[in-house]
């Protein structure tokens, strides 16, 4: 499958974009073979990965690592990385840091989360030096500590108000595309019809252009039950407990 382009993606409105996570060479390169449109090496692997309470604790040179082995086994796609907390506080550090991380993984575009005007300001600066950058508004996990917790936005006229003012004033910044997480379906579907630009949704809904999820929960990599907005298509967990402890009861025999 050919590789897509910028041009390419923002003409996908309605088009129902895929997008999974990956954060290593060998599933990305299991992924290279597949018809997905995207991937995003996202901070999610602090969870998952590295088991981290939260995205909070993982740095730049975390997300440059796992990004440099899921580009060497997935050439052909369009791949996104996070910036990671901490590393955009201003317009200059994040410039810095996306700068860094974008030259050194040869990905194709980063993420960030968060419309407030400095990021605003940062992705105008990013997109002028020629760094794509895809938009996150609603659950922003990066700020769960300011937000209080994780749960459903947009429920609310005032919120959902402001919702659709970020995703508008991105997209004016320069944002490629919006990732919608954790938003009122109404709200999402609502986004995504004002917007030129396609919407990929992570439980908000099936109205978005695109949909995200997490690799290890649409497969249930790991002992934790997945959000109730992914439903697993397998559970990888019990099957690779299983095999092993056939392998270990087979060896003792």
């Amino acid at each position: 499958m050919k590789k897509l382009n910028l041009r390419e993606i923002k003409k996908s409105k309605q088009k129902n974009l895929q997008v999974l996570t990956c954060y290593d060479f060998q599933t990305a390169s299991m992924l290279n073979e597949t018809e997905l449109d995207m991937i995003l090496v996202g901070d999610s692997l602090g969870n998952v990965m590295l088991g981290y309470d939260t995205t909070i604790e993982v740095s730049l040179i975390e997300m440059e690592i796992f990004g440099k082995a899921v580009r060497r086994g997935a050439p052909d796609k369009f791949l996104i990385l996070d910036l990671p907390f901490g590393s955009y506080s201003t317009v200059n550090q994040g410039l810095q840091s996306a700068t860094k991380l974008f030259q050194a993984t040869k990905c194709e575009a980063i993420k960030l989360e968060g419309a407030f005007p400095y990021q605003l300001k940062l992705i105008e600066r990013l997109t002028q030096t020629g760094v794509p950058v895809m938009g996150h508004i609603g659950l922003t996990p990066q700020s769960v500590h300011q937000l209080g917790g994780y749960f459903t936005h947009g429920k609310n006229e005032t919120d959902a108000e402001r919702l659709l003012k970020e995703a508008l004033a991105l997209q004016a910044a320069g944002c490629f595309s919006i990732v919608l997480e954790m938003v009122e379906e109404s709200v999402a579907t609502k986004i995504s019809q004002e917007l030129q630009i396609p919407t990929i949704g992570i439980g908000s809904g099936k109205q978005t252009d695109g949909q995200v999820l997490v690799i290890n929960d649409l497969l249930k990599l790991g002992p934790k039950t997945p959000p109730k907005f992914c439903i697993p298509v397998a559970n990888l967990y019990e099957l690779k407990k299983e095999l092993i402890q056939k392998y270990l009861k087979d060896q003792r025999h």
